[in-house]
């Protein structure tokens, strides 16, 4: 059963191409849910898979894409919301 969780990406985040590069991360580890800015900064991931896929993924999350400078990853485990694809929001 696929778990859920809710990652907070704190830092330079926004602007650097983090949410479609988590998309691209996200689809090559078979990782559904969505991914959007907040107004504070920050990115906020939902994201449903396999244990070990998530765990790869919030290792990615903690490096991101070349720009971005991440300081801080926040995941907490919630229900599943059974995402069929992995979007981006705005």
């Amino acid at each position: 059963m696929p778990k859920h969780l809710s990652i907070r990406v704190t830092g330079r985040v926004q602007g650097v191409f983090f949410r479609a590069s988590a998309k691209a991360e996200a689809e090559r580890l078979g990782i559904a849910g969505s991914a959007r800015n907040e107004d504070d900064g920050t990115v906020l991931i939902e994201a449903e898979g396999e244990n070990a896929a998530l765990d790869q993924f919030v290792s990615w999350c903690g490096r991101g894409p070349d720009f971005a400078k991440v300081s801080a990853v926040d995941v907490h485990e919630g229900e599943p919301r059974h995402f069929t694809s992995f979007t981006i929001e705005p």
